[in-house]
């Protein structure tokens, strides 16, 4: 079986023999030298391969595969390194990797692998089918989390996305609702069909009703021809109704109306139009007390909430924030915009500790502001805003170090650094950051386990 191959490798021999190699087998390949030129190629066309070297200048084919994994991309990934150690395998392997091999490669290796990875693609009018993980599309992929909330979100998702039932997502400003809606719509059989967005507390109560039903020439003043609503554009699809809590009375009434009927009718006339849309409503108010002040209605929250999703504040899982740190920083490095890809201890610990009342998207904000701060290199706390530098408590330098990425086994950059201080006081932050592994904590120090043994008995230091 033959495809369309990308190798990506800075070992430029490696690269153009392993290129002859498969084009004799029968395959279109590629190759690039570097991670933002595999970007480039990818973005002007799609691949039936991925075959990626580990180590590599900027960063390295585990983070690519993380950011390709993000992305949603399901392209098969073989990873091939002179560096293979069973840490660097199941390191691959668990960031989306498919294969992983050793070099030097024996060819007939090599070409066996590469068509047993290519026999997984789906057959020509096959549809793909939506993986059972986190990767199942793109927006999926993105929803950044390794808590258990966010665990049993992504189940959640992955339930409800093949049916046609309503969904109702609860969560504060900023948790991501519309990438859960979005979410839900490739996940789901429409999702060849629109996507539409509608966020109802940024319209008018008038212009709101207008561009959910349409209207006819001459509905009303302005009204100078026919105009599809928000429920036609969304035919097939999928509408995302996002603040439904700030939607007027007057419009909930005919919104329940199209619900129930399942037809819609622009202002200006009294003919019906059907229409076969799947609703996904967001809030960040409580509906319940909404209800009780007469505010919204009890029978349209009821076909609304068929299925309700509940996001957790980014306050309430703060493990993830080193997460979500590096998936930005990443995606950096991967697109246009320069950045050196890491976050200084300092800032990275003033980082988790911010209550962050704007969630995700306050986060990503901040870490864009930072960069740009920063002139692309290493964000340090002075690049942060001084309500996230204040939020250990210092109005100075911050210390202890608090790790941005703590399982990453060949970091290009450190991703920890002790700072200036007592012995004893960074051994002890390192502990805490490793979680208590003493073998963990000593790579973290660059000292051996039996050295971190000693001082800590010196210093009287418990595990």
């Amino acid at each position: 079986m033959t495809g369309r191959i990308l190798i990506l490798d800075d070992d430029r021999a490696f690269r153009l023999s392993t290129a002859a190699l498969l084009r004799e087998e029968g395959h279109a390949v590629e190759v690039a030298g570097a991670a933002q030129e595999a970007m480039d190629l990818l973005s002007a066309g799609s691949f039936d391969l991925f075959l990626v070297d580990l180590r590599m200048p900027g960063i390295d084919g585990i983070q690519l595969a993380e950011v390709l994994r993000l992305r949603g991309e399901t392209t098969p990934i073989l990873m091939v390194s002179g560096f293979g150690t069973v840490d660097a395998a199941v390191r691959a392997l668990h960031s989306g990797v498919d294969d992983f091999l050793t070099k030097p490669v024996e060819p007939d290796v090599l070409a066996a692998r590469v068509e047993a990875l290519l026999s997984r693609r789906p057959r020509q009018g096959h549809p793909r089918s939506v993986p059972s993980g986190t990767h199942g599309s793109r927006a999926l992929g993105r929803l950044v989390g390794r808590c258990e909330a966010m665990r049993m979100l992504r189940e959640a998702i992955l339930s409800v996305s093949p049916t046609s039932s309503s969904v109702l997502i609860l969560g504060e400003t900023g948790t991501g609702k519309e990438l859960v809606a979005r979410a839900i719509h490739e996940g789901s059989p429409r999702r060849k069909g629109p996507f539409v967005a509608v966020n109802a507390a940024a319209l008018s109560d008038g212009l709101l009703e207008s561009e959910l039903f349409g209207h006819v020439k001459g509905a009303f003043t302005g009204a100078v021809g026919d105009r599809q609503g928000f429920f036609q554009a969304a035919h097939g699809g999928t509408l995302f109704l996002d603040e439904i809590g700030d939607i007027p009375p007057s419009v909930q009434r005919r919104l329940l109306r199209v619900l129930q009927e399942k037809e819609v009718m622009p202002l200006g006339t009294s003919r019906p139009i059907p229409v076969d849309v799947r609703i996904v409503a967001a809030t960040n108010r409580n509906l319940g007390e909404s209800i009780r002040n007469g505010e919204f209605r009890e029978d349209l929250y009821y076909r609304l909430n068929v299925f309700r999703l509940e996001i957790p504040p980014l306050r309430e899982r703060p493990g993830d924030i080193p997460l979500l740190v590096e998936a930005f920083l990443t995606m950096q490095e991967c697109g246009n915009r320069p950045g050196d890809g890491t976050c200084s201890p300092l800032a990275a610990r003033a980082l988790r500790a911010y209550p962050w009342p704007g969630n995700v998207r306050e986060l990503f904000a901040t870490l864009e502001g930072a960069l740009i701060r920063s002139g692309g290199a290493r964000i340090e706390a002075q690049h942060l805003p001084p309500e996230v530098r204040d939020a250990c408590g210092h109005r100075g330098p911050l210390s202890p170090p608090t790790p941005l990425l703590l399982d990453d086994p060949f970091p290009r950059r450190p991703r920890w650094e002790p700072t200036l201080g007592s012995e004893r006081a960074n051994i002890v932050a390192a502990l805490e950051d490793a979680g208590g592994v003493k073998a963990r904590a000593a790579e973290l120090l660059g000292m051996g386990r039996t050295t971190l043994w000693r001082k800590m008995k010196e210093l009287q230091i418990s595990a």
